[in-house]
Formats: structure tokens, C-alpha cells, sequence
């Protein structure tokens, strides 16, 4: 019995330290992110940054917090074990992996199926945010039939043949001073018709119709839900292509 006891003691004392020890890793991890996400001050900057990595570090902190949750779980009730057999000291190692297995699929779930939803809802914020210009004044974003006139000649053609990228042009009417960001839209979810999760990503374009400089053309984007592997292709007419003069 005093073995059995002295063991328990030993086992709580290190599972409740490892328990504590995740938990702290895990909240480092969070501020760690936050703090990166605060040292971006333009709103680019700081769209791209949380787009690449808030669900990631998320999900690094909710594993800690997880994996915590399995080693405290094991110094629970040591006296009844003692008490009673070493049977239900594996009893309870079993039901505390149960349990954080089910955890596990359940919060990612809830990462991987729902957050999407709220976190493309805070991107679209930051990047339709107005911009200041270095003069102070409050910039306006282009319309698409506006923003070809600001753009250099590449950026023309490489929205016009990579479709997957966009740029936003924002102007300082009263300085003329110009931004033009570059974002990846294949990098997004969007909301599957088939589930209504925001799990359904762009695997790749299919050119049906190739434009030319006299009439357009058609490309098809087949798309694929990560959730319920629900897949749909959607049309996308283009224009004809731009010819750029070379400048004399």
C-alpha cells in the first residue's frame, strides 16, 4: 500500500507540473501571436499576417491546452486508487485519453469549420479599412473600371491572366498619392453550398476559352469543400486582352 501511495504521489506531482507547463507553453503561444499581430501596423501588413497564421497558432495553443488537460486529468481521484486497486489507476489513464481525444476533433472542429466564417469576416474588414495617405488624408479604394488607370502594365496583365490575384488601388484624391495592394484570393475559403461552411477552397482553373485581343474568353474554377468533399465549378468570363504600347 505505502508503495502504491508513494507512487500516486509521485505520478500527481509530475503530471500536475506537465499539465502546468502546457498550459503555460500554450498561453506564450497565443500572446506570441498577438503581440506579432499588433507590431503590423498597415493593414496589409497585418491582413496577410493574421490570414497566414491565426488559425495555426490557434490551433497550437488549443493542443497545448489539450494535451494539459490529459496529464492533470490523470491526478484526479489518487486516493481512490490507492484505496481501491491499481485496476482504476488504468481506468483512469483510459478515460482521460478518451476524453481529450474527444476534445481534440471536437474544438478543432470548431477551428477548422466555423472560425473560418468570423476570421474572413475580420479580413474583409482590414481590407476594406480606408487607408491614410502619407499626407494624412483619407484615401478611397477604386472601383475595378477605375483602378486599370493607375496600375503599371504588368500588374494589368497578371490580374488579367492569373486569376486568382487582385489588386486593390486606393487614391489620395487630393495629392494624387497612390497604394495598390496585391492580394492571393485562392488563399480564402468561401461558404460550400452543400454544407454552408465557409471549408470550400479553389483546387484549380480550367482555361475553356482562351481570350484574345478581339474577344473574350471563359475560365472555369472547380472548387472542393474540406468538410463534406462537396464539389462545384463556377464561370468566370473574361474580357479581351489588353495590348500595352510600348512607351516611346
Amino acid at each position: 500500500m505505502e508503495s502504491v501511495e508513494a507512487f500516486l504521489t509521485s505520478w500527481d506531482f509530475y503530471m500536475l507540473r506537465i499539465s502546468i507547463g502546457l498550459v503555460g507553453i500554450g498561453v506564450l503561444i497565443f500572446l506570441y501571436y498577438e503581440f506579432r499581430a499588433m507590431q503590423e501596423k498597415e493593414y496589409k501588413d497585418k491582413y496577410d499576417y493574421i490570414n497566414l497564421h491565426e488559425i495555426k497558432y490557434f490551433g497550437y495553443t488549443l493542443m497545448c491546452f489539450i494535451i494539459a488537460s490529459a496529464f492533470f486529468g490523470n491526478t484526479l481521484a489518487s486516493h481512490k486508487i490507492a484505496e481501491s486497486g491499481m485496476i482504476f489507476f488504468w481506468v483512469r489513464l483510459f478515460i482521460a485519453l478518451s476524453f481529450s481525444f474527444i476534445a481534440y476533433f471536437i474544438f478543432f472542429s470548431l477551428l477548422r469549420i466555423y472560425y473560418p466564417k468570423y476570421l474572413e469576416k475580420r479580413l474583409n474588414k482590414l481590407r476594406n479599412t480606408p487607408r491614410l495617405s502619407p499626407a494624412g488624408n483619407q484615401m478611397r479604394k477604386l472601383t475595378e473600371e477605375e483602378e486599370d488607370a493607375y496600375m503599371d502594365a504588368e500588374m494589368i496583365e497578371e490580374e488579367a491572366n492569373v486569376h486568382s490575384v487582385d489588386f486593390d488601388v486606393w487614391l489620395d484624391e487630393k495629392t494624387g498619392f497612390k497604394r495598390i495592394e496585391k492580394y492571393n484570393t485562392y488563399e480564402h475559403a468561401e461558404q460550400c453550398s452543400n454544407c454552408g461552411y465557409y471549408t470550400l477552397r479553389m483546387e484549380r482553373e480550367e482555361m475553356k476559352i482562351q481570350p484574345t485581343v478581339t474577344e473574350g474568353g471563359l475560365l472555369i474554377k472547380h472548387y472542393k469543400c474540406g468538410y463534406c468533399s462537396h464539389r462545384e465549378a463556377s464561370d468566370l468570363v473574361l474580357g479581351p486582352l489588353h495590348v500595352h504600347k510600348p512607351k516611346a
